[in-house]
């Protein structure tokens, strides 16, 4: 299988399964893109706020996990896989002292819905072409893989909300989180624990060390013997630049995960992922250029860049 990197610095090159090729970076890009108005928006924050969170990453942890119910810390750090174990624990099981996991539930759709209200213009939230993509967002969604991967499957089992922008909203979360957990299998299967995944994801996308450690809560030690561990299998110079087979194993383990990632899209098709894409694209580009939150991220996504431009020229 082929690979290059864009200009974008996202991994281009699609994907074959079962006889059809797709793009599953891209169409990631685009319901990714939707659902990041989940967590750090002002909505979000302000919904949290209301329901007594102390801060906006006990907002965070207690809405991503509530899916799975009231998860201990370990089960939190272990499925969401880079946060430092502590940092988790400063949030949770306080999370659901405070309220249940339904309430967060609650609030995670309460902030999606204001967060996409203020973004997206009326003339696209009420439009004939968002109630089209949230059908077959949906549809993708339902095929989404969830044998060996929790958050995927403690999403699937929700309940639909009715709305057009919201059941595009769910499709997105699940799809995400479905792809998010055949990503850490393909981590685990490369023999990169949660801190060296960050280092040497950091090394492969120039991303501050710094930055990185703060958003995930490691200290410069445990980053530091990280970055000694993957010296030691020759993955990344002292330095922090990839080596050949540092490079590799990055290909390797985003082709899983892309692979992984193509399935709903096979499901559905060819023409429907097409139709999914054209309608998603100028909806998360407007969603992306309002979300200020996104103009740096721990992903390296880079959403309006990626969605100002044709699919077909993302391999430039």
């Amino acid at each position: 299988m082929t690979r290059e990197i864009n200009r974008c610095g996202l991994l281009a090159g699609p994907v074959t399964v079962a006889g059809m090729t797709i793009d599953a970076r891209a169409m990631w890009v685009r319901f990714e893109t939707y659902h990041d108005v989940t967590y750090f928006t002002p909505e979000s924050r302000a919904a949290t706020d209301e329901l007594g969170c102390k801060g906006g990453w006990m907002g965070y942890f207690g809405m991503r996990a509530a899916p799975l119910g009231a998860a201990s810390p370990e089960l939190v750090a272990a499925t969401f896989y880079n946060f430092h174990p502590a940092k988790v624990a400063r949030a949770i099981p306080d999370a659901w002292r405070i309220a249940a996991p339904e309430e967060y539930l609650r609030v995670r759709l309460l902030g999606a819905d204001r967060s996409i209200r203020r973004m997206l213009p009326a003339s696209m939230l009420e439009s004939a072409e968002l109630a089209e993509a949230a059908v077959l967002l949906r549809s993708a969604a339902e095929h989404a893989p969830t044998a060996g991967r929790p958050l995927g499957a403690a999403n699937a089992a929700l309940d639909w909300p009715t709305e057009p922008h919201l059941v595009l909203w769910q499709a997105a979360t699940l799809l995400r989180e479905s792809r998010g957990d055949g990503h850490v299998a393909a981590l685990v299967a490369a023999g990169l624990d949660p801190c060296e995944t960050l280092v040497i994801f950091g090394a492969d996308r120039g991303i501050d060390p710094g930055y990185l450690r703060l958003a995930r809560g490691w200290s410069e030690d445990e980053w530091q013997r990280a970055h000694q561990r993957l010296v030691d299998r020759d993955l990344i110079t002292p330095a922090a630049e990839l080596t050949d087979a540092g490079a590799e194993l990055r290909r390797w383990v985003e082709e899983r995960t892309d692979e992984g990632g193509a399935l709903p899209w096979q499901a559905i098709g060819a023409d429907a992922t097409a139709r999914t894409a054209a309608l998603l694209t100028p909806i998360s580009l407007s969603l992306a250029q309002a979300n200020s939150a996104m103009e740096v991220n721990p992903m390296a996504l880079s959403p309006v860049a990626e969605l100002s431009r044709p699919m077909a020229e993302r391999a430039g």
